[in-house]
């Protein structure tokens, strides 16, 4: 008798008879069951996609470092802007902690692909000078060619960074691959692959501090510094960067962190979640509405029914369990659908952006929950409702 619930029917009474109603008004029942797959597909999309999205940021700052700082010239009290000294790199470098700096400087001259390029058609493109240590100091790997070295920087050699390369229309490096740097030809030695920390390296091309300052009127002054630092001391190294690149003027630097960046697209990506996750409630919520306004046209729909069920000898918790059942398989019907399409829609978006499949196993099994509560919350009324009408008063109006 443990199986006979407290109405007097049998576990498998209550879901036939609540799936009796769902076999004869299908295209309704379906309907009605996908409000709550709606809900449940958006929740779980949503969670799998953000799960899935910030597991591979995580990865790629894993990867890139947390330790890169930028040191670059800021604004001097008047509100020009500063020169970093000549010496900068080399105080930097001797900063506790400091495990690695590799000097910048932008050029003044201009970028083209040849001397028949109208001279307003730059790209955009920046010509930099670069230490050759910049590559191994921001953890970036070529696509090809080579990097410069202490012999290449002294000759019209360059190195394109990925963006600069694609806007040059150059797909390999060679003898033969040239391009003009202030009026002067230079042989591209090497082509770099992104640079997620340093995007304005991507859109640069680089020359070594040898032939930039023969050839290019490069001063001495580096205008940015990119420093790899001890982890466990990277705070404390921060502090110091402005006071040794220049002492005598150390409010007159920037200081930056490039991953902190990537670390700030976490916080946004919650913050999106969160609004998300309050649409697909409110989808939920509708869909729960819609249930409960189903089953009370079906409560009305089927009073003939209900009333010959009394008749017979149903009490009044028989009736209220069948179409308290009746909802719970439309919500399970729903749910289901739910997961399946949200777990489908996460999976095409991993597929599409090369991230790792991830959805939260609380998303599943209580996207289900949640599907099912909704669902019988929202046939309570329609089932109490059921359960009041008088069998004689439910046959009279039938006819």
């Amino acid at each position: 008798m443990s199986q006979v619930l407290r109405s007097g029917m049998l576990p498998s009474d209550v879901l036939r008879a609540g799936t009796l109603g769902l076999r004869y008004r299908r295209v309704r029942a379906l309907l009605s069951a996908l409000g709550i797959a709606i809900g449940i597909a958006a929740l779980v999309a949503v969670l799998g996609v953000t799960e899935s999205s910030q597991s591979a940021l995580l990865a790629e700052i894993d990867r890139l470092g947390t330790n890169l700082l930028i040191v670059t010239n800021g604004q001097t009290l008047t509100g020009q802007e500063a020169q970093l000294p000549v010496t900068a790199t080399a105080m930097i470098r001797r900063v506790t902690g400091v495990e690695a700096a590799a000097p910048t400087a932008i050029l003044g001259a201009r970028v083209y692909r040849s001397a028949r390029v109208p001279a307003f058609d730059t790209g955009g493109l920046a010509a930099r000078a670069a230490d050759p240590s910049l590559l191994t100091v921001l953890g970036g790997h070529l696509r090809q060619g080579a990097f410069l070295n202490a012999a290449t920087s002294r000759y019209p050699v360059t190195v394109l960074g990925y963006q600069a390369a694609v806007n040059l229309g150059i797909a390999s490096p060679g003898p033969a691959t040239r391009i003009l740097i202030g009026g002067e030809y230079f042989t591209v030695a090497g082509i770099m692959d992104p640079l997620p920390l340093a995007p304005e390296i991507d859109r640069s091309v680089l020359v070594g501090f040898g032939v930039a300052g023969a050839d290019l009127g490069y001063d001495g002054h580096p205008s940015r510094i990119y420093v790899r630092t001890d982890v466990a001391r990277t705070a404390q190294v921060v502090a110091l960067l402005g006071p040794s690149a220049d002492p005598e003027n150390p409010e007159s630097t920037a200081v930056s962190q490039p991953s902190a960046a990537l670390t700030a697209r976490l916080a946004v990506a919650s913050a999106g979640t969160a609004l998300f996750l309050g649409l697909g409630a409110i989808a939920l919520l509708v869909g729960g509405i819609g249930i409960a306004n189903v089953m009370v046209i079906s409560v009305l729909e089927r009073r003939a029914e209900i009333g010959l069920r009394r008749a017979l000898g149903a009490t009044r918790r028989h009736v209220a369990a069948q179409f308290l059942a009746e909802s719970v398989i439309l919500g399970c019907l729903g749910g289901v659908a739910g997961l399946v399409i949200g777990a489908a829609v996460t999976a095409i978006a991993a597929a599409i952006r090369h991230w790792r499949l991830l959805i939260p196993v609380y998303g599943l099994w209580g996207g289900l929950a949640v599907a099912i509560a909704v669902a019988a919350v929202a046939g309570l009324y329609p089932a109490a409702r059921a359960a009041r009408l008088p069998p004689t008063e439910a046959l009279r109006s039938s006819g």
